[in-house]
């Protein structure tokens, strides 16, 4: 009997799993503390920490999580193709389908060995020159980060928080989370075009992760919540219809519940409307303020970078509406033209 098969069939009975016995509330972290290269090319590793945390979190065996349609995993600069191997497998496992690489060290990066089953998202996956590229089309990124000795110059949430805020976003627009190289994380430069930053909760003494087990953790985490949010949906629209009554409406109470309806619809219309800027919109205004900086003779030559990447941090603490950026961009642009013409 396979080592899924035993959870499914009885959680309550620890199993041997590469020399280690594991026990169902504690099978996702002893796989993922196991979690070598070795671990990540076992080939039931997708199921071993489904069954062994699925039950406890409401899951069922062998169903992760639903679709994370506008959730794009971002690798800058991955120097080893078996972490992207990794990578793509743990997206797979929970439901995250869309990978895009930064700069990767080697271009045999899609020929990651750990893979197993997640060879057509490895296909699919792009490869960009830039991360302002890879983002354009996102309007939240989010880095992760050990921390360390750093002087974050970005709000910092915790993986929970973290996970709900990004669910709430991908409602309504494209998320990109991002994970720097296995040697150095990201650059100040890649965290500049980052809203916020998140952090696994590891121990003081030994905060970074390998690549692989990192983005495992995190996609567990937002699979999880995506999950979670959708069935209490789906529960409070069942308790709902039970507790309705159907009854004759009088004149006066069919015009209210008609007016209700049109302020419903009215309030869905402007919250559709109001979807947050794209990163492609929002990296323009970027330059074309840059630009504008430079001619009016506010940044020097030699502070130009460090400019660049202060101005890009502010932006993005705006947070600004589609409509509101393309406003705002107009602006700028006009500001820029009467600046060329003296």
């Amino acid at each position: 009997m396979s080592v899924e098969e035993q959870f499914c069939r009885d959680p309550s009975v620890p199993v041997k799993l590469m020399g280690l016995t594991i026990h169902a509330g504690e099978a996702k972290a002893e796989v993922l503390r196991a979690s070598s290269s070795d671990a990540l090319r076992m080939t039931n590793f997708r199921e071993a920490v489904v069954c062994g945390v699925g039950r406890a979190d409401g899951l069922d065996c062998g169903a992760v999580s639903g679709e994370m349609k506008n959730l794009c995993v971002v690798l800058v600069g991955t120097r080893n193709p078996l972490n992207v191997g990794a990578v793509a497998r743990a997206m797979s496992n929970f439901g995250a389908m869309e990978l895009r690489a930064v700069r990767p060290y080697e271009k045999a990066w899609r020929e990651a060995k750990s893979a197993v089953g997640a060879g057509e998202l490895l296909a699919r996956a792009k490869e960009f020159a830039s991360l302002a590229e890879a983002v354009a089309d996102c309007s939240l990124v989010v880095g992760t980060t050990a921390v360390g000795n750093r002087d974050m110059k970005h709000p910092l949430r915790g993986l929970e928080e973290a996970a709900r805020l990004i669910e709430k976003r991908m409602e309504t627009g494209r998320v990109a989370v991002l994970f720097g190289s296995e040697k150095w994380g990201l650059s100040n430069e890649d965290l500049s075009y980052c809203h916020w930053l998140m952090r696994i909760p590891t121990r003081v003494e030994h905060r970074s992760m390998n690549l692989g087990q990192a983005a495992a953790v995190v996609m567990y985490e937002l699979g999880r919540t995506a999950r979670t949010n959708a069935g209490g949906a789906e529960k409070s629209q069942r308790t709902l219809r039970r507790t309705e009554k159907p009854k004759r409406a009088g004149p006066a109470e069919a015009s209210g519940a008609q007016k209700a309806r049109l302020k419903a619809s009215a309030t869905a219309k402007n919250e559709e409307s109001a979807k947050f800027a794209e990163m492609e919109t929002v990296e323009r205004i970027g330059e074309a303020l840059l630009e504008a900086l430079r001619k009016s003779g506010y940044i020097a030559a030699r502070g130009e970078a460090k400019a660049e990447e202060k101005l890009r941090r502010m932006l993005r603490r705006f947070s600004m509406e589609s409509a509101d950026a393309e406003v705002l961009l107009g602006m700028v642009r006009k500001i820029l033209w009467k600046l060329e013409q003296k």
